[in-house]
This record gives C-alpha cells, sequence and structure tokens, in this order.
C-alpha cells in the first residue's frame, strides 16, 4: 500500500520566488508531490509572480494573504530582508496551524523563533544553486518546537530539488563552506578542465560538453556506487599511465590542501557573517 505524502492536502506559501523560491515551486510541480493550486507564491516584483503564475500557482503581493492560505510557509528571500518579513507575517502566523521553514544563509533558527509567535515550529534549511536543474543539496535542521512530522514535510519539499540530508544547526557554517558554496569551486574546475582542453586544440564548445560531462559522469558514480573516491581514483590510475602523470602534477601544486584551504576560509566568512546578522 502506497503511503500518502506529507505535504497531501496541504498548502504551501512560498515568500520569495527568485532564483530559489521559484525553483523550488517548479520541483515542486514536476515531481508531483504537489498540486499547482496547493500553491501560493509572494513576491513584490509582478514579474516573478507572472512566472510562477504560468505554472498554475496562486499568486499575491500580500506575505500576510499567503500566510493565512496556508500551513507550510517557506520564507525564500534574502538574509537582509528577513526582519522585515518576519515582523509582517508574525500577526497571522499560529504555531499550532503552520510550520515555517527558511533558506536564508546565516539567519539563524532562533532569531526567527524570536520574532514569531511563541512555539512556531522552525525548521532551517541550506540548498545550493543546482536546486535550479532539479539537482541540489540541502541540508536541514531542526528548531526547537519542529517535530518529527515537520522534518518529513521538509524533505518531502527539498527532495524535489535534490538530494537532502540533515544536520545539527551548528553545522550549517560548514554546510554553507562546502555545498553551498560549492558550485562556485566546480564551476571554476569546468572551466580549468575546458581551458586545457582548448589549449591543447580542441572546440571551445567541445572542451566545455566533455568537461561538464565528465564531473556529472564521476559525481553519479561517487553517489550510485558508494565507493570511497580514492577507489574509484584508483580505477582510473595505470601503472605509468596519463592520470598518474596528471595527478603527480596536482600533488606539486598541492591541490587538495588548496580545497581544503579554500573551504575553510569560506567556513571561517560563513561563521562571521552570521555573527554579523545576530546569530
Amino acid at each position: 500500500m502506497e503511503l500518502s505524502s506529507p505535504l497531501e492536502g496541504k498548502r504551501l506559501a512560498v515568500i520569495g520566488v527568485g532564483a530559489m523560491g521559484s525553483a523550488l515551486v517548479r520541483g515542486l510541480i514536476q515531481s508531483g508531490k504537489v498540486k499547482p493550486e496547493q500553491i501560493v507564491a509572494a513576491d513584490i516584483d509582478p514579474s516573478r509572480l507572472a512566472a510562477v503564475q504560468a505554472l498554475g500557482v496562486l499568486t499575491t503581493n500580500d506575505n500576510k494573504s499567503a500566510v493565512q492560505q496556508s500551513e507550510i510557509v517557506l520564507l525564500c528571500v534574502k538574509p537582509q530582508v528577513m526582519d522585515e518579513v518576519l515582523a509582517d507575517i508574525a500577526p497571522v502566523t499560529d504555531p499550532k496551524k503552520h510550520c515555517v521553514i527558511s533558506i536564508a544563509a546565516g539567519v539563524p533558527i532562533a532569531r526567527i523563533e524570536a520574532s514569531l509567535p511563541q512555539g512556531t515550529p522552525v525548521i532551517r534549511v541550506m540548498p545550493n544553486t543546482p536546486a535550479q536543474v532539479l539537482a541540489g543539496a540541502s541540508a536541514i535542521a531542526l528548531g526547537t518546537n519542529a517535530d518529527e512530522s515537520q522534518r518529513k514535510i521538509a524533505r518531502e519539499i527539498f527532495s524535489a530539488v535534490g538530494l537532502v540530508v540533515d544536520v545539527p544547526e551548528k553545522l550549517m557554517d560548514a554546510v554553507t563552506a562546502l555545498s553551498g558554496s560549492g558550485p562556485a569551486y566546480v564551476f571554476v574546475f569546468a572551466e580549468a578542465l575546458a581551458d586545457a582542453g582548448v589549449n591543447l586544440g580542441l572546440p571551445r564548445d567541445v572542451a566545455l560538453k566533455l568537461a561538464a560531462q565528465t564531473l556529472l559522469g564521476a559525481a553519479k558514480m561517487l553517489l550510485e556506487t558508494g565507493k570511497h573516491p580514492a577507489e574509484l581514483k584508483d580505477m582510473v590510475t595505470s601503472p605509468g599511465g596519463t592520470t598518474i602523470a596528471a595527478l603527480s602534477v596536482l600533488e606539486q601544486h598541492a591541490f587538495r590542501g588548496a580545497i581544503m584551504e579554500a573551504i575553510a576560509a569560506a567556513h571561517q566568512r560563513a561563521k562571521e557573517l552570521a555573527k554579523s546578522s545576530g546569530e
């Protein structure tokens, strides 16, 4: 017997339908997890509302109205406007009715809880930009008042746009540094791979396609085989061959150490930004 979805019969308010908010709307609809009429999108930008309205969702420029019509509230707004949005929706937020889910980087759960009626369930999520192509990585942390049923709701929502993991909130800055900022590191690597191919005579479009597909295939092998990266690396590396020659150069330039230092720097910056925002 098929189990019912934790989203069945519930309406979602998506506050802010920029890149990430609209990606969630599209993902939820394309996955079949919700029907378009279960979503109320709110934004001050008419063009953003028009884009998601084309998917069949309800739209409004009134945050309070969206919250009043819903049980699940997705806060997909920038951190710098979060306080304003929380002040706006607080009078119509009901702790017994609503579950509030925030994707604002650097905004701690305690700050959101303090701005909403006492007892409001709050969940913090750190997604990344590949959610826009339904291949994201999202980490979920529960607030003081959120329970297991609400965790299932959050996981159901974000699984529509990719992989979901659970972490304690204290590790959110580490998630930001690794997977939140991670696509940028990969894009730089992909650009370098393609540039190298062009340098060796490959046409630019061919080099870029080969680089992108190589990254995609390698990631798919990691996820689907469950093998350690070192084991997969050894499968490609023949004694005295081309791959070990290349890896030797990467080791001489401290490739792995540079990546680890870069992510440590991102982590430190995430902590600094969180403190400056009131964490």
